[in-house]
């Protein structure tokens, strides 16, 4: 089984409000992130959050919430408090960010079928050459994730572990954009409801 975590715990500092519940065509961003997972054939959602607006949204889809109470240690914190929540089995931790309102379940599952081949242990997708979310890693690579420090994520672990790393390339840039400031959110925000994302 493989293990979704949405880290949706951060401060939006770059927005300077809590950007995840902004909306994006007819509904908040991260609504279209978990959609998009629960349309996927990933095997088990964790939602982590610290906004109680956060974790409502994720009980109304019926998937489970973590609170992570130190958002301030940046965003190992989430991934831990994700994998900590996980269940005992999983084979792999297929980390998502909550401001790529754009994701497809198709482009989920693509990077699940790749991961279940078994060639590599980290998956990666590329939008238009630049490296992006979501990222896929082997469950024997836990240690190593919950030993991260920071905001880097996993970073680290990749640069360490090139070797391993397999990657999928999607021409849809759209897919795999993160809407981090007010200017990006202006820019895209209408673009689900224009059709444009597919």
């Amino acid at each position: 089984m493989i293990t979704g975590i949405i880290l949706a715990s951060g401060f939006s500092r770059r927005m300077g409000r809590q950007k995840l519940l902004m909306k994006i065509g007819r509904k908040p961003m991260l609504e279209w992130v978990i959609e998009a997972i629960k349309a996927s054939k990933i095997d088990e959602i964790i939602l982590v959050y610290n906004d109680t607006k956060i974790s409502g949204l994720g009980e109304r889809f019926k998937i489970k919430t973590v609170y992570n109470p130190d958002p301030m240690d940046g965003q190992s914190g989430s991934i831990k408090y994700g994998i900590e929540a996980s269940d005992a089995k999983t084979k792999g931790y297929m980390f998502f960010v909550g401001d790529q309102p754009y994701l497809k379940s198709l482009v989920i599952n693509r990077l699940l079928e790749e991961f279940n081949i078994g060639l590599k242990s980290i998956i990666l997708p590329r939008y238009d050459e630049q490296q992006g979310n979501p990222v896929i890693f082997h469950s024997k690579f836990k240690k190593a994730l919950l030993s991260l420090e920071g905001d880097s994520g996993g970073r680290k672990i990749i640069e360490e572990n090139l070797h391993e790393v397999g990657y999928l390339d999607f021409d849809n840039p759209i897919y795999g954009k993160d809407i981090d400031t007010w200017e990006a959110y202006e820019e895209f925000k209408d673009c689900i409801q224009n059709g444009q994302t597919e």
